[in-house]
């Protein structure tokens, strides 16, 4: 098979924009679904009551971060299958996805534990009683949830880098309504469900994530049946586990790095009290719907990425990767318009206009808002870094960077800002753009000096050629 570099003439701007956005908009589409499960949980549970909205924040996000983490096989898939399908190498396509499906589901026994018996967790790290114990009752309920989960992030990257995206966004809108729906009858106890309050919130995501599995794996078979992933899914090939755990788990980590970040402001921001908490949730959820945009782009950059390195084109990935950042670059432009235009309409919707507390939680979140603005390009600009170098499989000193940058510069800015000097909230948000500032600085330079680099025979770690696995 030909891992040489095609002498032909590289795409011009347009086709590299068309190219990511015909991959990128269903994946843009997908993630803004995914992110409306976790939005809708928040906006019910914000007009259930303030506590326990406070409560699915603080369960929530520690779901979140071990969720990430284990995501890091997922993402190892995206590259490593669109390398290998660019020179048709099928047994490959195969062996990393049953292997990204193994570790998977091997990280999400391993963490179980954690998320079904969370409350003590909470609690010794500083949170509240009552609230960490409603929210580990949420958690031992929403726990199951993880390893459909993961599963669902392993057979999305495996679709993606086949092109097969919009597949992915329907099966993802369809997940999003069913949790809205199921959501409306068990928080608030409509059509004759019993009000089970955050409880039902977390059955809600049990039920959305097992059904995207059967829908997704549906699918596959059907439709990407010559790849036979889930044929002989009992044996292990430890090569090929081995060459997605060296990809995966400085992703997992890197992942950890950013949202240990965020997850870290939360905590803090527990610590400051509820309404904080409150506000601070908000506008996490509102950030978080404009960054799904750039992780969608930043996926497909993967993908394009993955494609030229398998066929070593150099001119292709680096004209693919100026496209994909000017493309990023100008939708944080119209985020940050946005944030500071109308922050307040924002985050009132999420607060019922009967609560007492909305003022309050609404003028501690318009800090935030403009905070949010102020860290919308750089934020970008290392997520998109971080696809293209993966796109390469280049994910170890990334690992390194992003543990400096978030934790190293942006935990430490965001404690010192938000008690040592006392500027609260505020001052913890601060703290976040000092990191993601760095990052980006750090991780773009790595891809400009990486991608120079990239011809030549394929790196070693590369899965061989056995059809019988």
């Amino acid at each position: 098979m030909a891992t040489s570099r095609e002498h032909t003439a590289p795409p011009g701007t347009g086709e590299h924009a068309r190219a990511l956005l015909l991959l990128g908009l269903p994946l843009i589409g997908s993630h803004l679904a995914q992110l409306a499960i976790q939005i809708t949980d928040t906006l019910m549970l914000g007009w259930y009551n303030v506590d326990a909205l406070a409560a699915v924040v603080l369960g929530s996000t520690l779901y979140f971060v071990l969720f990430i983490v284990g995501s890091g096989f997922a993402w190892a898939v995206m590259p490593m299958v669109a390398s290998a399908a660019a020179t048709e190498d099928d047994a490959q396509v195969r062996r990393v996805t049953r292997m990204g499906l193994w570790l998977s589901v091997l990280f999400g026994l391993a963490v179980l534990p954690f998320l079904i018996w969370s409350a003590p967790l909470l609690i010794a790290i500083g949170q509240e009683p009552a609230l960490s114990g409603d929210a580990g009752r949420y958690l031992a309920i929403a726990a199951w949830g993880l390893i459909p989960n993961l599963v669902i992030m392993v057979l999305k990257s495996y679709l993606a880098a086949l092109g097969r995206t919009q597949v992915v966004l329907w099966v993802t809108i369809g997940t999003a309504v069913l949790n809205a729906i199921v959501n409306y009858a068990l928080i608030f106890g409509n059509w004759g469900a019993p009000e089970l309050g955050i409880i039902g919130a977390a059955y809600a995501s049990v039920s959305v994530q097992v059904a995207g599995v059967i829908a997704l794996a549906v699918y596959a078979m059907l439709v990407t049946g010559k790849y036979q992933i889930f044929v002989r899914l009992w044996r292990p090939d430890w090569e090929a586990f081995g060459n997605v755990f060296r990809l995966g788990w400085p992703i997992g980590l890197t992942n950890l790095a950013e949202v240990g970040l965020f997850a870290a402001s939360t905590l803090m921001m527990g610590w400051i009290g509820t309404r904080e908490l409150a506000a601070h949730g908000i506008a996490i959820q509102i950030a978080s719907a404009t960054f799904m945009v750039h992780i969608g782009l930043s996926n497909a950059a993967t993908i394009r990425a993955g494609r030229a390195f398998g066929r070593r084109d150099e001119a292709d990935l680096r004209g693919g990767a100026r496209v994909a950042i000017g493309l990023s670059v100008v939708f944080a432009l119209l985020t940050v318009i946005l944030f500071l235009a109308v922050p307040e309409f924002l985050l009132g919707l999420f607060i019922d206009p009967a609560d007492p507390e909305r003022p309050a939680i609404i003028a501690i979140g318009v800090g935030l808002m403009i905070a949010a603005a102020a860290f919308q390009f750089a934020d970008g600009a290392q997520v998109m870094a971080l696809g293209l170098l993966r796109g390469v499989q280049d994910t170890r000193v990334p690992m390194i960077y992003a543990a400096i940058s978030y934790w190293l510069v942006g935990m430490s800015a965001s404690y010192l800002l938000g008690f040592t000097f006392g500027f609260g909230a505020v001052g913890i948000w601060v703290g976040l753009i000092l990191g993601l500032v760095l990052a980006a600085i750090l991780l773009m330079g790595r891809f400009w000096m990486r991608s120079v680099r990239i011809g030549g025979p394929p790196p070693p770690g590369g899965v061989s050629v056995n059809p019988a696995l």
